[in-house]
């Protein structure tokens, strides 16, 4: 379920398809760039889920391998593999949620708007091949040109940023992460990256200068895996974690469960920006309510205005795409 293509915030996509369960707990979800770093470790976790009955795996080279590995698995999801681009509309056949962790990595050195044209490109061609096959297809501006764009529908999946920011509050806290909740607004990619860590849950406070490291931390945390990994790639187990979560939180919401919330890139007009990420209910429909950006301290307010320009920007290079592709 993806935003407007705003790809230097995004390498990372869920699309939901279909909202409707003939049972609950028997969603078909594909995966389309299954055989990549973030791909494999992704399906691996939907295929120990028991919301997953059916496992459709997509990518343009050795699906058919990483398929017949995980249906060695002992849970019930059963498993198919598609490859090359003569399969993608079989894959997508039937699917409730379709989710598209396909692009390159990033390397050191290289920004996210480095990787803009080659991953817009790749995420824009399986977007549309979404619209095509799909029962509903929902992929913001792409969908928009097939003329079946639903806003409740349409999710940049930022839940990465939720988890870092869970993880490195639990650990300058001593906290069990499990138990740590931050929003986290905005985009995806430095600056735009806006945790709130006065909303967090429990309540947590940091002298001014820890806060700010923190904040940076968070926002600069795909560099440090970048750096750490040494050209071997980006972040790939951690994005993979997050997209199953958000993922999961989907499906309970489809299947009737009450009070998800989950951060998101959506359509927005909680802020001058079109497309913002807030804390969102998920219901059987998608969106149930958009929550906003709730209460700010100072610190925060501040970060939201100084992002505002380039996350305007990225919308506007990712629409400008979309709106030029032939």
């Amino acid at each position: 379920i993806h935003m407007p293509i705003q790809l230097p915030l995004y390498s990372y996509i869920v699309t939901r398809c279909n909202f409707f369960f003939s049972l609950q707990h028997n969603a078909k979800v594909a995966v389309l760039g299954a055989s990549g770093g973030i791909g494999q470790p992704l399906s691996l976790l939907l295929k120990n889920s028991p919301l997953v009955s059916e496992l459709s795996l997509y990518d343009i080279a050795h699906t058919p391998g990483v398929a017949a590995d995980l249906s060695h698995i002992e849970t019930r999801a059963t498993v198919t593999g598609y490859m090359g681009a003569d399969q993608l509309g079989a894959a997508l056949k039937g699917c409730d949620v379709v989710v598209i962790p396909a692009g390159v990595p990033r390397k050191p050195g290289m920004t996210r708007d480095d990787l803009f044209n080659t991953n817009a490109t790749i995420v824009a061609t399986l977007a549309d091949a979404c619209a095509r096959h799909c029962p509903q297809p929902y992929i913001a501006e792409v969908m928009k040109k097939h003329g079946v764009y639903n806003p409740s529908s349409v999710f940049g999946v930022t839940t990465l940023d939720i988890v870092r920011a869970n993880a490195f509050v639990a650990e300058l806290k001593g906290l069990d992460p499990a138990r740590v909740n931050v929003p986290v607004v905005g985009g995806h990619a430095g600056k735009t990256i806006i945790p709130l860590i006065s909303q967090c849950t429990p309540k947590v406070e940091f002298p001014t200068d820890q806060l700010s490291a923190l904040t940076g931390r968070i926002q600069e945390a795909g560099t440090e895996v970048v750096k750490a990994k040494a050209g071997a790639g980006s972040a790939t187990l951690s994005m993979a974690y997050a997209g199953a979560r958000f993922t999961f939180s989907l499906l309970d919401a489809m299947n009737g469960k009450e009070g998800v919330v989950e951060c998101a890139f959506v359509r927005s007009e909680e802020t001058e920006c079109k497309y913002f990420s807030t804390p969102l209910l998920l219901g059987k429909n998608g969106i149930e309510k958009n929550l906003g950006l709730g209460k700010l301290s100072a610190f925060e307010e501040k970060l939201v205005a100084e992002a505002m320009d380039e996350l305007k920007g990225s919308i506007k290079k990712g629409e400008d795409f979309v709106a030029n592709m032939k």
